[in-house]
């Protein structure tokens, strides 16, 4: 080894190889050296106290400490707690610098694009990393190679499409891996293998659409998989094989349209599934669903219009089955569940007659606590099924002539006598489950001659340039209609015709820029309408009039300029309205509505239209994220100051918040999101009771006198809020609930809010906020610390 000129250790005229193999050199392990090569770099003579027999400890202490306190620009180091924070910096690679013996960085809001291989090598002792919202579009393969420590991975938020074989190699201690809100389209087979101590992958919130056989083969310790939020409509028969401790399973949201009962049998543990939010329209015994452990079964929010009696005979420990807010007018007794106790039949249209008298009877035998309500007839609407009697359930007599005889709810899909009935030459129909497609065959009308039990028609990817007088005969049972990416520029008068039992209408993706009342009239039952990526410049107000069921309407990435509330006036159905990525810069008011959640995000508005919110007093979501608002003034959300309990206001360029702005939400705001914003203060934020999640992080704070009413509000909240100090420079980057030194020449620093003795207070008030934080802090890790599997995500 070539010998190089050592410097001087801080304090100390020595020089030294340490033990161990490394070079200390001014404080820095410098790297390995070779045993044979260690010899010391000064002669007993001139450093005779490196000889003494204590001297090389004293300094190998020093050296450390030195090597400790090494902290990058950019970044907050907590030494104590191994802690690093580099968020928000606009970092474009991992910093250089961190300390070698970090546990936990915190990297998030960065602009990384990129992990190369090995960008965390020198960084063996982490445990937890957050790359959130860091831009990232690849992951090289071997990128986090040399972390086998490593218990906690966040890449939520960012760009990746695809993960490689190799991406998460070296992560064989990784307890949890979070990758929700990404773009990915497809798993890679083998992405997960090295991952044998995983316990929790989130996928929510991605692009996927199928799931190929073994797609998590190696994750043999996963206990919750969630997949909500994804377009899946495939799922392989082998795709969750290789699963063994699997216990809870989430499919919610997504595009199944039939009961892929193979594929979710394999985990054989499994005991929560949750499979609301999708397009199915029956659930039997053929659906082939068998798993002897699961005890809670959500399939809530669907479009279900008939259970087999048997579906779920094969899950003997089922003791909750959710079916809220599907379309059943009743349920035959249920086979085979007899530790069944709960069943959630709320918002479906029961038919109390002498049908649902077996059901009734069963219900009470078998001590089921259902709480299903009946929709008719009109004697029974809003009675409890199961405090109805045996005689309250009658059919009514016609003519004169008595009772007539009981029909029987039905235990197995409807078909046609003998065979699965007709189907269109370019189509493919599936008697069982009930559904028709015709995805992607370059047809320039929709064709008919579809089984007359279908309820779902999948037509996506086609060449309609319009959809014709009663394009769909026949099909009366129909619930859910997919018309997107056809081209479709007009719906004729009448094009829905005869469609009564339709639920949901895809016609997203088409050059709509207007819709008649007379087009939609044949769906009086229609509550989701999807019209986005059209080209409407205004709401369709006239449409929506024949729609009273409406519940929800996508108008996202549309030209619409103005969003006039009057449109709306015949939609008294309506809860969620959708105008994402828009060009709306006003909002004009009009008579009262029942919304629930109104998302104007990425819109144009440059103040908060408040007199808009006017008729909306059961607001309880508003997103107004990425609007040029740059201002709040005094009483912005009054209107919906009582119901409101999400807000969305980052990305706005927000530069000032006028006392009194969020006058009246502190009743009821849960969740209020003000980053990514150019707030240098804030005004007195009390009065907040029941705010769990407040984001602070990417504003430019300036930590002066003007904001000691944030710093103080911030030193009692058990919440982590990412608000960091800009200015002056002698605070830069540290937490504003940390920055103590900026806010203690403050006029009224010491006066604590009980009164008494001011300087009294000034003595102890840092020491009794320091002793809040860190027992706030405690709490809060202890409530929600990564490292369990049931942690929130």
């Amino acid at each position: 080894m070539e010998r190089k000129a050592a410097r001087d250790l801080p304090g100390s005229s020595l020089h030294l190889w340490s033990d161990g193999g490394a070079l200390i050199q001014q404080g820095h392990i410098r790297g390995p050296a070779p045993s044979h090569q260690l010899q010391p770099l000064c002669r007993p003579k001139l450093c005779p106290a490196m000889w003494h027999p204590l001297g090389l400890p004293v300094l190998l202490v020093l050296a450390w400490r030195g090597l400790a306190g090494r902290c990058p620009r950019v970044c907050v180091c907590d030494n104590a707690r191994r802690h690093v924070s580099c968020r928000s910096q606009n970092l474009p690679e991992v910093p250089a610098g961190i300390p070698q013996m970090t546990q936990r960085l915190d990297l998030q809001g960065n602009a990384l694009k990129m992990l190369p291989p090995e960008a965390f090598v020198a960084l063996p002792h982490l445990t937890h990393l957050d790359l959130r919202h860091c831009q990232l579009e690849r992951v090289e393969e071997g990128a986090f190679r040399g972390l086998g420590r490593l218990l906690y991975l966040n890449l939520a938020s960012n760009r990746l499409s695809v993960l490689y074989q190799e991406a998460l190699d070296g992560l064989g201690s990784l307890r949890q891996l979070l990758l929700e809100h990404n773009r990915l389209e497809e798993i890679r087979p083998g992405a997960f293998g090295q991952l044998g101590s995983l316990g929790l992958l989130s996928l929510a919130h991605n692009s996927l659409v199928y799931l190929p056989d073994m797609a998590f083969q190696g994750l043999l310790q996963a206990r919750w998989l969630r997949l909500s939020h994804n377009a899946l409509n495939v799922v392989a028969p082998e795709a969750l094989a290789g699963l063994p401790g699997l216990r809870r399973l989430s499919l919610d949201h997504n595009e199944l349209q039939a009961l892929p009962g193979e594929a979710l049998s394999r985990p054989a543990g499994l005991v929560q599934l949750e499979l609301g939010h999708n397009p199915l329209t029956y659930v039997g015994e053929e659906a082939g669903l068998a798993l002897a452990a699961l005890r809670e079964l959500s399939l809530d929010h669907a479009a279900l219009q008939a259970v087999g009696a048997g579906a779920f005979a094969r899950c003997p420990r089922l003791r909750s089955l959710d079916l809220r807010s599907n379309q059943l007018g009743g349920l035959p007794p249920l086979e085979g569940v007899g530790r069944l106790r709960k069943l959630n039949l709320t918002g479906n249209p029961l038919l109390c007659d002498c049908a649902a008298r077996p059901l009734r009877q069963w219900v009470a035998r078998a001590r089921v606590r259902t709480d299903g309500r009946c929709s008719e007839p009109g004697r029974l609407q809003g009675d409890a099924l199961e405090s109805l009697r045996a005689e309250d359930l009658r059919c009514e007599r016609q003519a004169g002539k008595e009772e007539a005889p009981e029909r029987r709810a039905p235990t197995r899909a409807p078909e046609e006598d003998g065979a699965a009935g007709p189907c269109p030459a370019p189509c493919v129909c599936a008697p069982d489950s009930q559904h028709g497609s015709c995805v992607n065959r370059g047809l320039r009308l929709p064709p008919s001659g579809f089984p007359e039990h279908t309820r779902l028609l999948d037509l996506r990817r086609n060449n309609f340039s319009s959809v014709p007088r009663a394009a769909f005969p026949g099909l009366a049972r129909l619930v859910s209609l997919h018309l997107q990416d056809c081209g479709i520029g007009r719906l004729e008068p009448g094009a829905l015709a005869g469609l009564g039992q339709l639920v949901y209408l895809y016609l997203s993706a088409n050059r709509l820029s207007a819709l008649s009342g007379a087009a939609l009239r044949g769906a009086p039952r229609l509550r989701y309408l999807y019209l986005d990526g059209n080209r409407f410049t205004r709401l369709p107000g006239a449409a929506l009039q024949v729609l009273p069921e409406l519940f929800s309407l996508h108008l996202e990435r549309n030209a619409v300029r103005q969003l006039a509330l009057a449109d709306l006036a015949g939609a008294g159905g309506l809860r969620r309205l959708y105008l994402s990525g828009n060009r709306i810069s006003g909002v004009a008011p009009g008579p009262a509505l029942e919304l629930e959640k109104l998302h104007l995000d990425g819109n144009r508005l440059q103040t908060v239209p408040t007199a808009g919110l006017e008729g909306l007093p059961a607001l309880r979501e508003l997103q107004l994220s990425g609007n040029p608002l740059r201002a709040l003034r005094a009483g912005a959300f009054l209107p919906v100051a009582g119901s409101l309990q999400h807000l969305y206001l980052n990305g706005t360029g927000l530069r000032k918040v006028s006392p009194g702005a969020f006058a009246g939400l502190g009743r009821e705001l849960r969740t209020l999101f003000l980053d990514k914003n150019r707030l240098q203060t804030l005004p007195a934020m009390d009065g907040f009771s029941r705010l769990e999640l407040i984001t602070l992080g990417g504003n430019p704070f300036l930590c002066d006198c003007r904001l000691l009413p944030l710093h103080r509000w911030l030193t009692d909240l058990n919440l982590r809020v990412g608000a960091t100090c800009e200015l002056p420079a002698s605070v830069w980057g540290q937490k504003v609930r940390a920055a103590t030194a900026a806010f203690e020449a403050c006029p009224g620093w010491g006066t604590q809010k009980g009164g008494g003795d001011p300087s009294h207070a000034g003595r102890h008030a840092g020491k009794s906020r320091g002793y809040r934080r860190r027992s706030g802090a405690a709490k809060c890790k202890a409530h929600r610390s990564p490292d369990r599997v049931t942690a929130r995500t």
